[in-house]
């Protein structure tokens, strides 16, 4: 990987790592829009806030917008999550393969 993919890289981890910016994208994976009270509800647990805080970074970002229907992922925001899409599968062989390790 070259210093630039190793920069840029950093760079959306970053972002990505910062409390809550997964759940938020995760949140608006479905295409529709979201009012801040719905997506606060979706995301569960995070203060009005942190939630303003993530929505402007998500949104400089380019990840995020918002429109009439309230907040949505981008066209660059839905490639991301498209990327991520195998996550789920892991998460549950990995949480399957944790819990038979708890017995």
């Amino acid at each position: 990987m070259s210093a630039k993919e190793t920069a840029a890289m950093g760079q959306l981890l970053g972002l990505l790592e910062a409390r809550y910016a997964i759940r938020v994208l995760w949140a608006l994976r479905d295409g529709h829009g979201q009012t801040f009270r719905l997506l606060q509800d979706s995301v569960g647990g995070i203060t009005p806030n942190t939630l303003n805080t993530r929505i402007k970074e998500l949104r400089e970002a380019g990840l995020m917008g918002h429109g009439n229907d309230g907040y949505a992922l981008t066209s660059t925001g839905a490639d991301l999550l498209k990327r991520m899409g195998d996550l789920q599968a892991f998460a549950t062989k990995w949480a399957n393969a944790q819990s038979k390790k708890a017995k």
